[in-house]
């Protein structure tokens, strides 16, 4: 792993979070995209070498709507960089770590490959690999 990518963060509406996270961090979002097979929508803060992922869910069943049900609104994950993602989910699951899914990457947002790893071998922390494209 090369460094923490970003930390996502679960909100109820990624405008109003906008106003208060360019109030927090003395900038402004760089980017708000739509991910629509995660049910997302994103927006991104840089600070330094890393970034802030505001998430809001777009409809009931997304993983967002489900966490801040559960939850409510708060951190969600933590990102970190890979080199190569096929490579480092197959060396997390040889040392005994689950990936969410069938283990293959997909297309997330901010122009990265991405995939998730389950809290349950984590520490309760849900961990996502990103690689860009």
């Amino acid at each position: 792993m090369n460094k923490i990518e970003h930390i996502g963060i679960a909100v109820e509406n990624v405008e109003e979070s906008n106003l208060l996270f360019a109030k927090l961090l003395n900038t402004e979002s760089y980017k708000t995209e739509e991910v629509k097979s995660e049910g997302v929508k994103t927006s991104f803060f840089r600070i330094g070498d890393s970034k802030i992922e505001l998430l809001e869910a777009t409809n009931q069943d997304s993983s967002i709507a489900k966490f801040i049900n559960k939850r409510g609104v708060g951190v969600h994950h933590i990102a970190m960089r890979v080199s190569d993602i096929y490579a480092e989910i197959k060396r997390l699951q040889n040392e005994g770590f689950t990936i969410i899914g069938d283990g293959t990457p997909k297309k997330g947002a901010d122009n990265m490959l991405i995939c998730f790893m389950h809290p349950k071998s984590t520490n309760g922390i849900l961990i996502e690999l990103c690689q860009e494209l």
